[in-house]
């Protein structure tokens, strides 16, 4: 089943990359709109919106779900339900395809909740308590944009139709464009909201691989990047800024802290989509989806090569447990060392591309100096964090059981490698040729043209040294405990968002429930309305009777009060 999804998906990807070129080279777009239903003047319509950016979007869904499904028949071999792994990997694909090609808020939100609910199924998996928490978490959290869309429905009824693209300005009047924005933080993970995406490592990691490297996670960038023109120029573009530096620069300080492999790229993804929503803000839609695309290649990667580290080094993602791989795993290693340089934004690789150009775009933006050192702080974290797990995990000595066996035999999980490899490496040039024919006049100072370079070197310095010395020396990170526990529990994001959200809220449920549901609600509503209805329709019957007394009895009281108000009128 692996290679027949493969294929299918593999020409598929080539299709919509040979649409995506014709429709970019022409300047042409298509949509398609027909009506199912009319209510009140308003129509509800099924609408698709093919253009070459969504082409272009589906080809590299496409292209990294073939990869990742060829994958995982090597990685998830043995497992009793493949089969059923492998429908919800491609029901999470045909989710997003839905949501990348509709410009319609109600189709979007069946591709939307599609999404929350694959994503919910792939992430219990494995089915045990701590699944099942994390699950619970990805659930609940996504929860909250999913209210957010439903919300923007309800408001954009006045305007006779969903069709956003149409409706731009009045989207902006009201108050539609802060609640995609609450949409797409609470789906891209952004603070408040950034707890759930290191919890949801608790998936299988070809599903890490897939839907939290590239496709779920930037469902919130990429339904910002098609409502940018609401953005410019509103306060709330100045929130999302703030919001995503400081989402940027706590995922990096809280990847250095972090000892679990598939945790740290959680945490090196929901830096880079700060990224990708700090240049949305800055008002730069098309520079974000460069970088959406650039980092869907190497960060796949990253997620496939720790897969594979993990899968031979006896199912182990501690890294200091690790060590010295680089003299029994040489593809694996590779790999990573490709996708980390990627990630720091080595030049000519596909990460340097567009990070640089966002770095460069944002020194000569009129930033706040708060966001632009958060900005600049984030970017040496990055090679900081990068340093640090090539120095535990591929370097240094080996630490793994003398009766483990670690190398790269199997070939289903050495070959998507080799070509996520190949899309990291030319990738980033490709797309920069495509999506930006035309070079842009970037004028700064030297000084600055060398702060991104001077604060990686340092950063990468810093990572490796740094961590050479804590081996060799005392631990001094228990002197200063609590700053460390802050730093590295992403300042205590997880807990505020369990422990710190359910009581209050259970508590409030509780009384609600005592007080409105047991009780006034209770006494007024259904308890209150039987024992009125149970009365009355002992009047009524008494009334319906064949009781002569009782007709003689009404027909008096009815007599007396019309001539009372025939006096009273006269």
């Amino acid at each position: 089943m692996n290679l027949v999804s493969l294929v299918f998906l593999l020409c598929l990807s080539i299709l919509c990359m040979l649409s995506s070129l014709y429709m970019l080279f022409k300047g042409n777009s298509c949509f398609v709109e027909w009506e199912i239903l009319s209510v009140n003047s308003s129509s509800l319509e099924m609408a698709l919106i093919i253009d070459w950016m969504s082409m272009m979007f589906m080809s590299f869904v496409s292209f990294i779900s073939s990869m990742v499904l060829y994958y995982s028949g090597g990685y998830m071999m043995g497992d009793q339900n493949m089969n059923r792994f492998m429908y919800l990997v491609l029901g999470f694909v045909a989710s997003m395809v839905f949501l990348i090609v509709s410009p319609n808020m109600i189709s979007i939100l069946l591709g939307w909740d599609g999404l929350g609910l694959v994503s919910y199924a792939l992430v219990i998996y494995y089915q045990n308590e701590k699944s099942a928490n994390a699950g619970m978490l990805t659930a609940l959290s996504n929860r909250i944009g999913d209210v957010a869309i439903l919300l923007s429905i309800a408001f954009m009824f006045s305007c006779g139709g969903w069709n956003f693209i149409f409706y731009m300005d009045v989207c902006e009047l009201q108050g539609v464009s802060g609640l995609i924005i609450l949409a797409a933080m609470t789906k891209s993970a952004q603070i408040p909201f950034s707890a759930w995406l290191p919890a949801a490592m608790a998936a299988p990691t070809p599903v890490s691989a897939l839907v939290h490297s590239s496709t779920l996670v930037t469902a919130g960038v990429y339904l910002l990047i098609r409502f940018s023109p609401v953005l410019s120029g509103t306060k709330v573009q100045t929130v999302l800024l703030l919001l995503a530096c400081l989402t940027m620069f706590m995922a990096g300080l809280g990847a250095n802290f972090e000892t679990d492999l598939k945790k740290i790229i959680a945490l090196s993804t929901l830096s880079q989509l700060g990224v990708m929503m700090s240049v949305l803000a800055m008002g730069y839609p098309e520079l974000a989806f460069f970088h959406l695309l650039a980092h869907a290649l190497f960060k796949a990667l990253l997620f496939m090569c720790a897969g594979a580290i993990i899968h031979s080094v006896g199912d182990y993602q501690d890294i200091r447990v690790m060590g010295g791989l680089v003299r029994f795993m040489p593809l694996s290693v590779m790999s990573v060392n490709l996708a980390n340089l990627a990630l720091c934004g080595f030049p000519f690789l596909a990460g340097f591309y567009s990070k640089d150009l966002i770095l460069e775009v944002a020194f000569l933006s009129p930033l706040n100096e708060a966001c632009f050192w958060l900005l600049v702080g984030a970017t040496g974290l990055t090679v900081c964090y990068t340093f640090r797990l090539i120095f535990y995990s591929l370097s240094g000595d080996y630490n793994l059981g003398l009766t483990t066996c670690v190398s790269d035999e199997d070939s289903s999980m050495s070959w998507p490698m080799i070509g996520l490899g190949v899309g990291a490496v030319v990738g980033g040039a490709a797309l920069s040729w495509l999506i930006f024919p035309a070079p842009h006049m970037i004028c700064l100072s030297l000084e600055f043209k060398l702060l991104a370079l001077i604060v990686s070197v340092l950063g990468g310095l810093i990572g490796y040294m740094l961590n050479m010395m804590m081996v060799n020396y005392l631990l001094n990170s228990l002197s200063n405990y609590n700053l460390v526990v802050f730093s590295g529990s992403m300042w205590f994001m997880p807990f505020l968002s369990t422990n710190g959200a359910g009581p209050s809220l259970l508590n409030i449920g509780a009384v609600e429930h005592q007080v409105g549901d047991g009780g006034w609600y209770e006494y007024y509503g259904g308890a209150g309305m039987w024992w009125f209805f149970s009365k009355l329709s002992i009047v009524l019957y008494y009334l319906e009777s064949h009781n002569i007394k009782g007709h003689m009895t009404f027909f008096l009281i009815w007599g007396s009060i019309m001539m009372i108000s025939f006096s009273y009128f006269v």
